[in-house]
């Protein structure tokens, strides 16, 4: 019980001389925090000292507490001391220091971020048909087979959904609620049509989504959809509204041309075709083009006369309305009009691909 008394004594005595001496050593705050942790830590040194309070006589651990407490107090004390003392000496080599050459440059501020192609070009192209009268509406990416499919003429059995092979949702686990990711923007058509009365010019975009992959086209892209219905629409109107879009979006110098194809939702229907960026028409084709397979031309968008069926399953009149509708990927237009060759590059976001635009 003496030996513990003893070396307490001792060990607070050392421990007392040793610390004053480290903390007067210390060079700056973060060693000066360091040294406090070493004493009065958990596995500090004052720490350790205090399990032979277990060996001391009941009659003298009161007093060997009160020494403990006061090295302990002792320890809070010079190291606040130290503390200041540091930070006034810091204070006052910043004081003693040369000034702040305030004519040196600034910092080079972060590069700041940019549209998306896809983004600069929906944009533009809904701005060009916003200048020839079309109001911008919009409808939802997960849609009702009857406003994707049905109002829009498409044969339940028909090979032309085979064209529109896309993805299915199952909506609050009702198997009965046919539902889908849209396969065109031509579901704002059935829906405009369905709500409200002609004369109307409307054009929307956003994302659709189909199982396609390869060089030209994404399971997932973007399209701009437009149709314009009154009393007296013909398809000369409709190659005169789309011939202005495409030389306003390429140039007026731009080859246009237009080509009979077919689609559900209008008769006749075409498609409208530029002048393909990587080949020269004038000087014959490339016959390497993997973007226009050789030909020369590249397909921009599809379009036609709304369909007489259409109209009548919105609730229009056929025989007094007609009607023109148009439909055209964003992505390909932004392959034309920047010569993008492949149009995976658009959605694998590398950061120097991006940059260029």
């Amino acid at each position: 019980m003496a030996d513990a008394v003893e070396a307490l004594s001792a060990g607070l005595a050392a421990l007392g001389r040793q610390f004053h001496e480290q903390f007067e050593a210390a060079p700056d705050e973060a060693a000066l925090r360091a040294l406090r942790a070493s004493v009065l830590g958990k596995k500090g040194e004052l720490t350790s000292l205090l399990k032979l309070l277990a060996q001391v006589p009941p009659e003298r651990r009161k007093e060997m507490g009160e020494l403990v407490n006061g090295v302990k107090q002792e320890v809070e004390a010079r190291f606040e001391a130290r503390r200041e003392a540091l930070a006034r000496a810091a204070r006052a080599a910043e004081l003693a220091a040369p000034p702040l050459d305030l004519t040196l440059p600034g910092r080079a501020p972060a590069p700041r971020g940019h549209l998306h192609p896809i983004t600069q070009v929906r944009w533009e192209v809904l701005d060009i048909f916003a200048q020839l009268g079309f109001e911008q509406a919009w409808g939802p990416e997960v849609e009702l087979e009857l406003n994707n499919f049905e109002k829009l003429a498409f044969p339940a059995e028909h090979p032309a959904m085979d064209m529109q092979d896309t993805f299915w949702v199952r909506v609050g686990g009702d198997d009965q609620l046919r539902t889908l990711l849209r396969t065109h923007t031509s579901n704002v058509q059935s829906r405009e049509l369905s709500a409200r009365r002609p004369p109307m010019a409307i054009v929307s975009g956003g994302a659709v989504y189909r199982r396609d992959d390869d060089v030209t086209h994404s399971p997932m892209f973007h399209q701009v959809e437009g149709f314009l219905v009154d009393e007296g629409v013909s398809f000369a109107h409709l190659k005169g509204v789309l011939t202005t879009f495409a030389r306003r979006l390429y140039g007026e110098a731009a080859p246009v041309r237009f080509r009979p194809s077919y689609f559900p939702f209008v008769e006749p229907g075409a498609e409208v075709d530029v002048g393909c960026v990587f080949c020269d028409v004038a000087a014959g084709t490339r016959a390497g083009c993997r973007v226009c397979k050789g030909t020369g031309w590249l397909e921009v968008l599809g379009c036609g006369m709304v369909h007489p069926e259409v109209l009548e399953r919105c609730g229009i009149d056929s025989e007094r309305f007609t009607g023109f509708a148009f439909g055209m990927g964003i992505e390909r237009l932004a392959m034309l009009r920047y010569g993008i060759p492949d149009i995976r590059l658009l959605f694998e976001n590398h950061p120097r691909f991006l940059a260029q635009f």
